[in-house]
């Protein structure tokens, strides 16, 4: 059942929450959100922008989350880590039988001590510089450990302006993605919707289910945003069929390298409705590559450079290859880039970004460490992170390759993920490919790791091959469902150093 929720109603809550919020605090405090899953719906964005209304930066956390059928608690974590004052929030139900401690409260109790405060229920702006701070998010970790970046009051501009601009959301627009407020879609979301006059649509519960499908047909839904895993799983469990998303005129992905077959499939809900890819950072609060509706669209590929966005790509020396050159290299990013970082709060900025990286024209490059492939025709391919580029026989490939030619080898396979990890005692890199089979489905490493050493052989370079076959359950992921391939190569690492010491 679907509730929709008026201007008026929000800026009401709003102003509510602000005047808590700002009650006893000083201007520029910092506050925390913690597991800011949308699944509860409009709590989380009134949270978010009462706190910026009042002049803080982005506390509040859910008792527990909701990951599917399972319940991991939070609250308990937030007690542990910090003695600070906790507003917390039932995620299914009212209370839920959790004793508080003395200083936390309940989020009911919290609204309603705003009639307890004195001032007005009207809200009157305080101007801030450009580059002050509104709320800072971390970044995935998908590579490394996760980077503390500040957003500055141009970030939300940037990223609203990029969903305008290439997304094509606009006034009577309803958009839905399925995220959170601590992935950088879920900032960009928001201020994508309220900047341009868009409906933000919202779903409470799990967004791999039907349940979500006919919630996007009922809400009216016209412009979507997915994340390839996600795809995959309504196509492979066929969930969404028979539902009418006929009202869909825009699609949009992000997150991780899409699957062909996969977009087909779900541009064929809407009447081959394209997909705008998106590539970017929480770094940027945008993609640096998209595509847009002006230009032909092709699967799994950008069509451009994001709106005022520049860059070159390096060939192994760093020197840039030609603009119209079909070429595979590192991206090198324009260093003025509206809505980016200029700082990390527990990193160097400096070094992190720009350090090593060359000067063109005048111009020293920012570092962003995507790998990206330029075809005969000027589109662009992500070909994965220059942290998962791999040595093989001493060719160099990327992992998103290899699990692209993996993935389609035999009808068992779910996906795959492909990293390389060096001997104990020195030699070539090794190949090893994990695998999540399909339900129903059983298979043996070392028939698997035959079929797959053909397939590459056949469609990649014939010198290469699968040194081990590793089948998992599931991929450890990021809250945003990003692959974490470190994890992965350091879970093998450890069996490949307890193997050589038996």
């Amino acid at each position: 059942m679907s509730a929709f929720i008026s201007t008026f109603d929000v800026l009401f809550q709003l102003v509510t929450i602000s005047k808590v919020v700002k009650f006893g605090r000083k201007k520029g405090k910092k506050v925390s959100l913690t597991n800011s899953d949308f699944w509860r719906g409009s709590y989380h964005i009134m949270t978010l922008y009462g706190i910026l209304l009042s002049h803080g930066k982005s506390g509040r956390e859910n008792d527990f989350i909701l990951r599917g059928d399972r319940k991991v608690p939070l609250y308990s974590r937030v007690v542990e880590a910090s003695p600070i004052k906790a507003i917390v929030l039932p995620v299914a139900g009212n209370n839920v039988g959790i004793q508080l401690r003395e200083q936390d409260l309940w989020w009911k109790d919290f609204l309603s001590s705003a009639n307890c405060h004195p001032g007005s229920n009207s809200y009157i702006p305080i101007y801030q510089p450009a580059e002050s701070v509104t709320n800072i998010l971390f970044s995935s970790g998908t590579t490394g450990e996760p980077k503390a970046i500040p957003w500055t009051q141009l970030s939300p501009i940037r990223g609203a302006a990029d969903s305008w601009a290439h997304i094509d959301v606009r006034v009577g627009d309803v958009f839905c993605w399925p995220t959170n407020l601590g992935w950088v879609m879920g900032p960009i979301l928001l201020y994508s919707c309220f900047l341009s006059g868009a409906t933000l649509a919202l779903y409470h519960g799990s967004p791999l289910g039907r349940g979500f499908g006919k919630f996007v047909q009922d809400a009216g839904v016209t412009v979507l945003g997915t994340v390839p895993s996600l795809v995959k799983a309504w196509k492979s469990t066929m969930c969404m069929e028979g539902l009418d998303w006929t009202k869909i005129r825009s699609y949009a992905s992000t997150g991780e390298v899409s699957n062909i077959d996969d977009d087909l499939w779900l541009s064929s809900r809407a009447y081959y409705t394209p997909i705008i890819e998106c590539c970017g950072g929480t770094e940027l609060a945008s993609s640096y590559i998209q595509g847009n509706p002006l230009q032909p669209q092709v699967f799994g590929a950008f069509s451009s450079a994001s709106m005022t966005s520049g860059f070159v790509i390096l060939d192994e020396h760093g020197i840039p290859y030609p603009d119209d050159q079909a070429c595979v290299g590192e991206v090198g990013l324009f260093p003025v880039y509206m809505g980016a970082t200029d700082r990390l709060l527990n990193a160097n900025h400096e070094e992190v970004y720009f350090e090593g990286m060359p000067t063109y024209k005048g111009m020293h490059l920012r570092r962003h460490g995507d790998i990206i492939k330029r075809t005969v025709g000027g589109y662009l391919i992500v070909q994965g992170r220059a942290d998962d580029t791999m040595n093989l026989g001493g060719i160099k490939t990327s992992s998103i390759e290899i699990e692209r030619v993996c993935d389609c080898a035999d009808e068992s396979i779910s996906e795959t993920a492909a990293i390389s990890v060096a001997p104990v005692n020195g030699g070539p890199e090794q190949l090893v490919v994990f695998v999540v089979l399909k339900k129903g489905f059983n298979a043996e490493p070392d028939k698997l790791k035959t079929i797959f050493s053909r397939a590459i052989q056949s469609n990649l370079n014939p010198l290469f091959k699968v040194n081990y076959v590793k089948i998992a359950p599931e991929f450890p992921r990021t809250a945003s469902n990003k692959l974490l391939r470190r994890v992965l190569r350091d879970q093998m690492k450890h069996e490949i150093s307890v193997r050589s010491r038996i």
